[in-house]
């Protein structure tokens, strides 16, 4: 496995393993398992997943040491100021059965993320997480999150995949030194990713299929990326990406997929803010 290293010094697997959408505990318990024998790290939750006991049920069964291990959850919108932060991140510390969270995020741009941000620096100034960052903040929020933090988000997590490539996205994150990371590296079997004509083509001469292109132009980018699935022989598959590089005219032929905009959700909307404002994840 590769790393990548943030800017508070702290190693990130450049591969990992997520879970969303895996709420069935027995499914979700077992497919992290399969996941940590494969040899995935890197284990991507969140509190709006609703399987952080199940992460934490496989984690507890599991001989690998906590410190070869990368944890990640995320800190939902409904639970977004500075008291509700510390509440929830200590509920999720519990679920998980840990004693500390390698990566804590802001799940969503919206709420009180800037209540929650000091919050989320105390906790980490306590020990009590490694590394603290973000999801889905769009290069405004970004730049300004970071302008005004105390401590800088070491990680923005975002839609990346070869159809919306984000590359000015890139540049902001490159420029506050913010680690990328692909939520979605699969496009979520849109654009008929797993058999797309110009990444199968490519993968002949490697040998690899077009997900394994997919996710390997990504990880060229710098990207850490979080692919899922609950079949160990393509857990198997997507970690098999090591072996073989894109050359710079192939990484700009995929690049030119890019359709510029998300087809999955856009958070620049006043109905996603609306709609995700609206999800609750507890009473």
């Amino acid at each position: 496995m590769e790393y990548v290293t943030l800017n508070n010094g702290v190693k990130m697997p450049i591969e990992g393993f997520g879970v969303f959408q895996v709420q069935d505990p027995t499914v979700g318990e077992q497919a992290v398992t399969d996941a940590l024998n494969v040899g995935y790290r890197l284990i991507d939750t969140a509190a709006a997943y609703f399987n952080e006991e199940a992460v934490g049920a496989a984690l507890k069964k599991s001989d690998i040491p906590r410190q070869d291990l990368f944890i990640t959850t995320k800190l939902w919108v409904q639970d977004a100021g500075y008291e509700n932060a510390k509440k929830a991140f200590q509920t999720s510390l519990e679920k998980l059965g840990l004693d500390y969270i390698d990566l804590y995020l802001i799940h969503q741009p919206f709420g009180d993320y800037y209540g929650s941000w000091r919050a989320m620096e105390e906790l980490y100034s306590e020990g009590k997480i490694r590394a603290i960052g973000v999801c889905n903040f769009y290069p405004e929020r970004l730049a300004d999150l970071c302008e005004n933090a105390k401590i800088p988000p070491a990680v923005n997590q975002v839609e990346l995949h070869p159809f919306f490539a984000q590359a000015e996205a890139l540049d902001n994150m490159k420029e506050y030194k913010v680690q990328p990371e692909a939520w979605g590296p699969l496009a979520e079997g849109n654009h008929n990713i797993f058999s797309h004509p110009i990444l199968s083509q490519i993968g002949k001469k490697y040998g690899k299929t077009a997900a394994q292109v997919a996710l390997r132009w990504n990880t060229q980018r710098g990207v850490v990326i979080i692919p899922k699935s609950t079949h160990r022989e393509r857990m198997e598959e997507n970690l098999n990406i090591w072996d073989f590089s894109l050359s710079q005219e192939e990484m700009d032929e995929i690049s030119k997929l890019d359709i510029g905009h998300s087809e999955i959700v856009d958070h620049s909307s006043p109905k996603t803010a609306k709609w995700l404002n609206g999800w609750k994840i507890h009473e």
